[in-house]
């Protein structure tokens, strides 16, 4: 310990969005402490970061990136863990997440503020991703310049509530959360957003002003998804079609087995191999093989990306994969549905295809396109790994970040 309430951490190695293959129950192993990651910056940031699904994925990244993206930054991370302590009697006020999250954000931003040695520390700026420990810290947004991050808005969320086992409560609790988001979103110094989608979510559902939101997506580590030269993409052997989602189900998993049997029976394609990283609960068989042992960031899971010739997520409801992002990095033509934000990154015709929710016949042609013709699958493999340099660069995001901070900040450059 360098000081009350803090650690010197050495970064991690960038966080896999694979972590959604665990469906985040990897959040349960992540017991982080509040912690600074520089110690000798000319200003000071707190980053909120919630514990949930790629939230965890994007937090790690983030306590890989931004020391380096700024070393005149000193970083203090505030995870918002989701598990409910055990100890604490069962109440419908804590069972909350919002509620919950919201009170665990504000006792990591006081232990930020306990005095040291040289008096107070005072902080310039905060990152919160997302609004969900965000709408408790109007006081603190209200002291201190807050730049607010979503994947999504909890409007959006709503309509994708069925695939997440969200359902929508009284019609005056949903009037309540509403203002409570809405009030959260104007107070924010900035606000950013995944995609698109989510920004004009902002403007639509809530009334933000669109200047007042940059899109950035949270991005991937181009360099170690990038694939040698000498892998996938072979003119010879099955094709192989990769997907990587723990609920296989909610992912599309089952479509996309059923596809690939059935083109495994169509005598003038190549044939077909599917490969699962999932945790869910299905039989390998002809054509299909399963990987349950793969964790996020792995060399295995990696070497999975880097031997693939084609990826695919049928998802029933998602916001904006990460995996997808991977993938693009790995120069892989995508496959996926037109729900959320993914034609941000699947782009029709460019990148891959995408494919209504469900439907199992439009998924099959898709693929057929990309399994019979070659020069279309690495166009779009090509076309992808473009895309990912351009707008899912993690280092390059990661500085966005803290420039946007130091901006609302008003902390001039070194």
């Amino acid at each position: 310990m360098d000081r009350e309430g803090t650690i010197a951490a050495t970064p991690p190695a960038v966080a896999s969005g694979a972590e959604l293959a665990t469906d985040g129950r990897a959040a349960a192993d992540q017991r982080l402490e509040v912690r600074v990651t520089t110690s000798n910056g000319s200003w000071t940031a707190a980053f909120v970061l919630e514990q949930t699904l790629g939230h965890i994925t994007h937090s790690a990244n983030l306590r890989a990136l931004v020391p380096p993206a700024d070393p005149t930054l000193e970083a203090h991370i505030v995870p918002v863990e989701f598990a409910i302590d055990e100890h604490r009697i069962p109440n419908p006020i804590w069972s909350n997440w919002t509620v919950r999250a919201g009170l665990r954000a504000r006792r990591g931003l006081r232990r930020l503020r306990r005095p040291t040695g040289d008096g107070r520390r005072e902080i310039d700026a905060m990152f919160v991703h997302t609004q969900v420990p965000a709408v408790l810290l109007g006081r603190a947004m209200r002291r201190v310049p807050t730049v607010v991050s979503i994947d999504a808005t909890p409007l959006q969320y709503d309509e994708l509530g069925e695939f997440y086992a969200h359902d929508l409560g009284p019609r005056w609790l949903e009037r309540a959360k509403f203002e409570a988001n809405r009030r959260c979103f104007s107070r924010a110094a900035h606000l950013v957003t995944w995609s698109q989608w989510a920004r004009l979510g902002l403007r639509d559902g809530y009334g933000i002003p669109t200047d007042k939101v940059s899109v950035i997506a949270p991005g991937v580590d181009l360099e170690r998804w990038s694939r040698p030269a000498d892998t996938g993409t072979s003119s010879d052997g099955p094709v192989r079609v990769l997907f990587v989602g723990g609920d296989l189900r909610r992912k599309g998993g089952d479509l996309l087995i059923e596809a690939c049997r059935r083109l495994a029976h169509e005598p003038d394609l190549p044939a077909v191999e599917l490969h699962l990283v999932t945790t869910a609960d299905v039989e390998p068989g002809p054509g299909v093989v399963v990987h349950r042992s793969l964790t996020a960031n792995s060399p295995g899971l990696i070497e999975q990306y880097h031997h693939a010739d084609v990826f695919c997520l049928p998802t029933l409801g998602d916001c904006l994969p990460m995996v997808l992002a991977e993938a693009a990095a790995s120069g892989l033509p995508l496959v996926s549905t037109d729900v959320g934000a993914i034609s941000e990154i699947v782009r029709q015709g460019v990148t891959g295809e995408l494919v209504p929710v469900g439907d199992v016949e439009a998924l099959i042609a898709a693929l057929r396109k990309l399994v019979g013709d070659r020069a279309y699958r690495l166009s779009c493999g090509r076309e992808a790994r473009a895309l990912a340099a351009a707008e899912h660069d993690a280092r390059a995001n990661a500085k966005r970040i803290v420039d946007t901070l130091r901006t609302v900040a008003h902390v001039r450059p070194a």
